[in-house]
């Protein structure tokens, strides 16, 4: 139907904004369906940056699932990176990287930390505070391989005070110890 839709607007004048919802549609259902190629196939054959720009944000702003978020944040920051805002540059890149160590935890349990993952310090910090230790240590080693270079609102100092702040909590006793009088 999408195909038949394309070849349809190839005819005859549609207008700029149905074009953009078709083409967001057709790569929000393949990348639903796992099928990045075709999914890259598409967004090369938009000759329009600036519809193909818009497409990419609107379907990735359509919260897909994981697989879907990385490769769209990726594909936005590989070929638009200039065109957009520093907010948003920052918005899309901490969306990559989130995914990224999303991706490194185990896939059941990818579900209950999905919606943290714009916000990476976040997710590192319910990880914490959910024990998760094991996960942390992989999570902490993507995040420094990841942060090298980049500017995205935090930085590898910000890792390391959250980090130091909750292991300063783990040693923190609630009580004194007494001591024994001989």
């Amino acid at each position: 139907d999408y195909e038949l839709c394309d070849e349809w607007g190839h005819l005859y004048p549609v207008p700029r904004e149905d074009l953009i919802n078709l083409h967001r549609e057709h790569l929000l259902h393949l990348l639903e369906m796992g099928d990045m190629e075709k999914a890259s196939q598409l967004l090369q054959r938009i000759e329009d940056p600036g519809i193909c720009l818009a497409i990419s944000e609107q379907s990735l702003d359509q919260h897909p699932n994981l697989a879907a978020s990385h490769f769209l944040a990726d594909y936005l920051t590989a070929h638009f990176y200039a065109s957009l805002t520093t907010a948003r540059r920052n918005e899309i890149q901490a969306l990559y990287i989130g995914s990224k160590v999303l991706l490194t935890l185990p896939e059941l349990s990818r579900v209950n930390y999905f919606h943290l993952s714009s916000r990476p310090l976040l997710m590192l910090e319910q990880l914490l505070m959910n024990m998760k230790v094991d996960w942390v240590a992989v999570a902490v080693q993507t995040l420094h391989q990841l942060l090298a270079g980049q500017e995205i609102g935090f930085t590898v100092e910000d890792i390391n005070n959250l980090l130091s702040k909750y292991a300063e909590k783990a040693l923190n006793f609630p009580f004194t110890l007494k001591e024994k009088r001989s």
